[in-house]
């Protein structure tokens, strides 16, 4: 049961870049892009955690569910992962907004009398 949350994380993360491939809203509209926004975003979230970390805030808790893999003291592997999903999760979640907003806006022009 150690893989539970690891094999949980990594299959919601298929599930939005199947939602991305479908609706072309971020890996699938620029890849490029897409990967310096997720490497720069993933950095970003690391660092804050091992400086949590360092500065004793941030403690790796017990779970039955997790694997005890460690990337570092009080760094479980499923940490990078989690943090993967978040930026991911987040930049689909909002490209889907602007394109729903842009839509409504396009839509509510149109149908404004000159």
């Amino acid at each position: 049961m150690g893989f539970v949350y690891l094999a949980l994380l990594l299959v919601t993360l298929g599930c939005m870049l199947l939602l991305d491939r479908r609706f072309r809203l971020f890996f699938w509209r620029d890849a490029v892009s897409a990967s310096v926004v997720t490497a720069v975003g993933l950095a970003f979230f690391l660092i804050w955690d091992i400086a949590g970390i360092a500065g004793g805030i941030f403690f790796r808790g017990e779970a039955a569910v997790a694997t005890g893999i460690v990337l570092a003291p009080e760094l479980p592997i499923e940490e990078p992962v989690f943090l993967l999903f978040l930026v991911i999760c987040t930049m689909i979640v909002y490209t889907g907004a602007v394109r729903i907003l842009s839509s409504i806006r396009s839509r509510s022009a149109v149908e404004e009398p000159s």
